[in-house]
C-alpha cells in the first residue's frame, strides 16, 4: 500500500506504471533531469520550467509519484522531488541506464 503522500512500495512498482509515466515527453524530461544531476539531489517541480500551468504540473508530478520514479517532500511552499535511483535499480535493472543513454 503507498503511503500517505503516495509513494509505492518497491513491491508495488510495476513496469507498466512506470513506463507509462515515461510516456509522456514532460514527465521523461523531469527524470532525464534528475539523472543528470548528482544522486540525491532534490529540485522544486517550478525548477524544471515546465511550460504548463500549476494544476498540471502537479498532475505530472503525482503521475511520476505514483508509478515510483520520484519521492517527493514538503519543503515549506512548495514540494521537492528527488529519483528513487535505489528503488529504480532494485526494481527494474539497466532502466535508468536505457534513460541515461537516450537523454
Amino acid at each position: 500500500m503507498p503511503d500517505v503522500e503516495g509513494h509505492p512500495t518497491r513491491e508495488e512498482m510495476d513496469l507498466r506504471t512506470v513506463l507509462n509515466a515515461l510516456a509522456d515527453p514532460l514527465r521523461y524530461g523531469v527524470v532525464s533531469a534528475l539523472l543528470r544531476e548528482a544522486e540525491g539531489t532534490a529540485r522544486t517541480c517550478a525548477s524544471f520550467n515546465l511550460p504548463v500551468s500549476k494544476s498540471t504540473l502537479t498532475h505530472h508530478f503525482r503521475v511520476l509519484r505514483e508509478a515510483g520514479l520520484v519521492r517527493q517532500v514538503d519543503r515549506g511552499n512548495n514540494r521537492a522531488a528527488t529519483l528513487r535511483t535505489e528503488d529504480l535499480d532494485a526494481c527494474f535493472p539497466g532502466l535508468l541506464d536505457l534513460l541515461r543513454a537516450n537523454p
